[in-house]
């Protein structure tokens, strides 16, 4: 029963502080766009696509 004198405190400072990370990290503006980064990946894949397409026909008129 000691052990519960110890661990409920423990438990209860570790849930507190992350409930304080949480906070902090929704303040910060962690949260506010969750979809555009995914999309990022891919948009950013089409540029380089596209760059790359440019630059190859950019040397075929040049020659």
């Amino acid at each position: 029963m000691s052990i519960l004198a110890i661990m409920i405190p423990i438990t209860l400072l570790l849930a507190g502080g992350f409930l304080a990370l949480f906070f902090w990290a929704v303040g910060q503006g962690q949260f506010e766009d969750l979809v555009t980064p995914a999309h990022e990946l891919l948009v950013e894949d089409e540029l380089e696509e596209c760059k790359l397409n440019n630059n190859l026909n950019r040397k075929h008129q040049e020659e």
